[in-house]
């Protein structure tokens, strides 16, 4: 068992209410109304979760929260903020003063226990030393109990659960081995409890028992066809159903424990410039279980998604100062956010407003004047879409992981048998490889040159009888054609890198550099750029692919520093150690420093098309160069502060 739970606050109602929940759900509450009693607890008692309202009639809550992060022994104690919610700004300053969590009033007892669970790392009854755990799911507490006890003996962890919903909170919390449910129970029957399980991705290979009390032939029928392992009928002898029970576990594959379970708490970002429409959907969301923060414009939902992540955001479309357009379009530019599900909003019943939403990156779009029913299907559906394909990812990175690892296994053994004649194999390999890429770019400009050439035509000769609306539509499309044959071009260049051979000699990148930057210059003549080049910086390397690689991070430093007042690009050399160290630093606009383990793989762009063009290529190819002359590639950056990136390039 875990330690004790503080909850602080001043309406009894509230202390009350948190209390009968957690104690309900095993835990063993401490309900204080004032700072003063949360101090005299704190002071004797070792508490393993705060729950801390903001606003308290001898102080503020986050007196207390900044209390606790700067007394050594409490500094690790898990805080969650629970208050009324007036803004978004003061759930920032809450989160950003140190508390670990922020749940807004009204909140569902249900997501406050599991988002409390998540903090502590524990169950309700957590499994002793790896012992497998059992949910028990029955509104008898009678019979709850028998099997409590028969299961403990046998050496299991058992949790309980006395209705569907609580059991299937409990499951994608507590991940149990298996799940035992009684049929017929209040709410959602037994049979629609193990359906939504095998509905959900992470909980779906659980193992499931049914129990029913009916001597139906149909009995049985129905428990498999909802899903169920195995069916036990309640008259049957408790070590009948234990030994049933131990059959199915031993029969269950692994379950994926790295999928988020839709089951779970989740919480959802509203943004809307109407009060009543924004409680109103407030309102029906928390109906459903769900955590809602809500904020009225487009920064304030910007400034929220940058301290705190949601499962999903709902974002009208038409907002002053920072409209719903924008604002997702700079969600969707974030790396960090952009695949958090986003469904726009609007009052404007019109095709345009449609095509725009979706043209800004939302992945859905709906009607202010729908059902509320059918809102909530669709946040349903995008939770359930999230999570499909985050599994998918992981099962794409696991296959890739084991097909690289058995191509490492083939590839060590083909070159301890055939040494000899593996050199010539692998030179009819890369000029089929090479004929192939060859082959495939020209049948893929082929018809990009069509659809580039046919919309020139349509732009040149139709354009009279082409709305503005037709006309934007077909520049995008030439657009995308001519990015892709750019892409095309790209990839080619960065598999030619990995398959030429090295020719090397001395190379000066002073001479490289100058020349390039020359060209650039050329180029753009409008650009006014301050250039420190160093008078010579001597190395032993492949003239070509070293120039290639300069072409790329110059490039780089030249188009990043585009927007920059008193550009300047300087390239040199440092003693890093027994290595000569070389670089490239501009003043541009940087990248963030947590984003910089995608720099340098291929499509991982960190700025979006519209503010920077690019395919995302270039880096990976400069970083390839690198690599084949056995040296290593760095950046170092800040946003709006530039960008340094330094390489070596060892002797041979």
């Amino acid at each position: 068992m875990t330690g004790p739970i503080l909850i602080v606050d001043d309406s009894l109602t509230v202390r009350m209410d948190l209390a009968q929940t957690f104690q309900a759900a095993g835990f063993r509450p401490l309900p204080c109304a004032t700072l003063t009693e949360a101090r005299a607890v704190l002071s004797r008692e070792r508490v393993a979760l705060l729950i801390l309202d903001v606003l308290l009639p001898d102080g503020d809550g986050l007196d207390l929260l900044q209390e606790v992060r700067t007394r050594p022994a409490l500094a690790l104690l898990p805080v969650l903020l629970l208050s009324t919610e007036a803004e978004v700004r003061d759930r920032i300053l809450g989160l950003q003063t140190g508390a670990n969590d922020y749940v807004g009033k009204p909140y569902d007892a249900g997501y406050l226990v599991a988002r409390a669970r998540e903090l502590l790392q524990v169950s309700e009854a957590p499994a002793r030393g790896g012992t497998e755990t059992i949910l028990v799911i029955d509104d008898s507490p009678t019979f709850r109990e028998e099997l409590r006890h028969l299961f403990e003996r046998a050496g299991y962890a058992v949790l309980t659960a006395s209705s569907g919903e609580e059991g299937l909170r409990v499951a994608a919390e507590s991940r149990p081995a298996g799940v035992v449910v009684d049929g017929v129970l209040p709410g959602i029957d037994g049979g629609t409890v193990i359906r939504k399980i095998r509905m959900d991705a992470a909980l779906r290979r659980m193992p499931c028992v049914l129990l029913t009390a009916s001597e139906g032939a149909d009995a049985e029928l129905s428990a498999l066809d909802a899903g169920a392992d195995a069916f036990v009928r309640k008259d049957e002898d408790l070590e009948v159903i234990l030994a049933r029970i131990a059959a199915v576990l031993r029969g269950a594959s692994a379950l994926a424990q790295d999928t988020e379970s839709l089951l779970g708490p989740k919480r959802i970002l509203a943004v809307d410039d109407s009060p009543t429409y924004l409680n109103a959907l407030a309102d029906m969301l928390r109906g459903e279980g769900y955590d809602v923060i809500v904020a009225r414009s487009g920064d304030a939902a910007l400034e929220m998604l940058s301290v705190q992540p949601v499962d999903c955001i709902l974002l009208d479309v038409l907002m002053p100062g920072l409209d719903g357009h924008e604002t997702c379009r700079r969600i969707k530019a974030s790396p960090v956010v952009r695949d958090i599900p986003l469904m726009m909003l609007t009052a404007v019943e019109e095709r345009g407003a449609m095509i725009g939403g979706f043209g800004a990156g939302a992945d859905d779009f709906i009607s202010k004047t729908s059902d509320f029913d059918v809102l909530k299907a669709r946040v349903r559906a995008q939770l359930r879409r999230k999570q499909f394909e985050d599994e998918h990812r992981r099962m794409r990175e696991a296959l890739m992981r084991s097909e690289l690892a058995a191509t490492e296994e083939r590839t060590a053994r083909v070159l301890a048998e055939t040494r000899a004649g593996l050199v010539e194999q692998l030179e009819r390999k890369n000029r089929e490889l090479e004929t192939f890429s060859y082959s495939v770019s020209h049948d893929l400009r082929a018809p990009l040159r069509s659809i580039d050439g046919f919309s020139k035509i349509l732009l040149d000769d139709y354009a009279e009888r082409l709305d503005a609306e037709g006309g934007h539509y077909l520049r995008r499309i030439r657009a995308g054609a001519q990015r892709m044959a750019e892409l095309i071009d790209d990839l080619l260049d960065l598999s030619r890198v990995g398959r030429a051979d090295l020719a090397r000699s001395e190379v000066d990148l002073a001479v490289i550099a100058r020349s390039v930057l020359d060209e650039l210059s050329r180029a753009d003549p409008a650009r006014q750029v301050a250039v420190d080049i160093a008078p010579s910086l001597l190395v032993h390397a492949d003239h070509r692919l070293l120039r290639a690689m300069l072409e790329n991070v110059l490039g780089n430093a030249w188009k990043f520093t585009s927007k920059t007042q008193d550009a300047r690009i300087e390239v040199g050399s440092r003693q890093g150690g027994p290595a000569t160290v070389y670089f490239v630093r501009d003043n541009g606009a940087g990248f963030e420093p947590a984003q910089i383990k995608r720099l340098f793989a291929p499509f991982q762009r960190l700025h979006d098309q519209t503010e920077f063009a690019g395919t995302g290529i270039g880096l990976a190819t400069a970083y390839r160069i690198v690599d084949r002359h056995g040296g290593r590639i760095w950046a170092e950056g800040a946003v709006g502060e530039g960008a340094t990136f330094f390489f070596t390039i060892p002797p041979e």
